[in-house]
């Protein structure tokens, strides 16, 4: 079989209960969360520290690679890269402007 697998960049969950740590790898989309995977290509870690950051690590050459050779990040994933800026930032979460809906309101 020569088809190429659909690849994709997302979120492993690693760490403590109540204290996720995520890593950021690149996997075959058919493959469990936290399952087998290609590369790791950075970490997430959403629980901001005592400096009030949300510490994140990417390996942004393998991550460019990935993409330019159709890697799909996930929502989470393309959201983080959109703020590193390594994609063009995606619109935010609940805005109206992503519902279709005009900024009048009426």
């Amino acid at each position: 079989d020569a088809r190429p697998m659909p690849v994709r960049i997302r979120l492993a969950r690693v760490g403590a209960r109540n204290a996720p740590r995520y890593r950021v790898f690149v996997a075959d989309s058919r493959a469990p969360r936290d399952g087998k995977h290609i590369e790791i290509v950075g970490h997430y870690d959403p629980i901001a520290q005592r400096d009030g950051h949300k510490h994140v690590g990417l390996n942004i050459e393998r991550i460019k690679y990935w993409l330019s050779v159709g890697a799909q990040p996930s929502e989470t994933v393309a959201r983080l890269l959109g703020q590193a800026g390594v994609i063009p930032a995606l619109p935010r979460r609940g805005s109206a402007a992503s519902r279709g809906f005009a900024a009048s309101g009426g």
